[in-house]
């Protein structure tokens, strides 16, 4: 019972209590799932009729648990466009706001990152995830909570380097702080499988409903914890 659509260049945000749908949104648009009686379009041509490889050539995603071989830091990023050149790939992470730290190390680019990025910190990871979703450059941009789990100041890179990246290409985010979805220009509440409210975060932010409960309530929980350290 979901039934939406989205435009070209728009930026989508979808929130809700955990279990509620989001995640399983993001995996039914990259054919995780089968859709027998449903549809989903892309560019107006049914899913179904898709091959997989083919839809998924048109989306990048960055997911909140980044995967990374254990390979060097150009090689995880040329995931994204194999056969990229080195220059692309640095171009890439300069926009990701992670290449001035990659030439900081001994080895730069060629630095091995361990078996799924150990050798490096979550904030690091996620900028690395984004350079590689960043060389592939397609037009439809999936981003599940990629800013949850990261300290303050990795957040402010990455939302930085995603700000400059989300420009003009569509985008379809699941957030968990709210406080990422400032420039979406729609935002889908999805409870229980079902989408319970719609609107601009300006539009929800007005009305007494779901949306404005959870904003409350996670800055509530924000200040609890800042309170509990201090």
């Amino acid at each position: 019972d979901v039934s939406l659509s989205v435009q070209a260049g728009q930026t989508v945000a979808v929130v809700g209590p955990s279990g509620g749908g989001k995640s399983t949104l993001l995996k039914l648009l990259l054919g995780f799932y089968p859709l027998e009686e449903n549809r989903l379009f892309l560019f107006e041509q049914d899913l179904n009729d898709w091959s997989l490889r083919s839809a998924r050539e048109h989306m990048a995603l960055v997911a909140q648990d980044t995967y990374l071989f254990p390979v060097s830091i150009a090689e995880n990023i040329a995931c994204g466009k194999p056969g990229a050149s080195q220059a692309e790939i640095e171009r890439a992470a300069r926009m990701a706001n992670i290449h001035e730290y990659i030439v900081s190390l001994p080895e730069g680019y060629r630095t091995l990152v361990g078996e799924r990025g150990v050798r490096l910190s979550g904030g690091q990871r996620q900028r690395i995830s984004l350079a590689r979703a960043i060389l592939k450059d397609a037009p439809v941009l999936l981003l599940d909570e990629p800013t949850s789990a990261l300290d303050t100041e990795s957040e402010a890179l990455v939302q930085e380097a995603l700000q400059r990246f989300m420009a003009g290409r569509t985008t379809i985010v699941i957030a968990h702080r709210l406080s990422t979805i400032r420039d979406a220009q729609r935002v889908l509440v999805l409870e229980g499988g079902h989408i319970v409210e719609e609107g601009s975060p300006d539009e929800l932010m007005s009305r007494a409903g779901r949306y404005k409960e959870l904003y409350l309530r996670q800055f509530d929980e924000t200040d609890l914890a800042v309170e509990e350290a201090q």
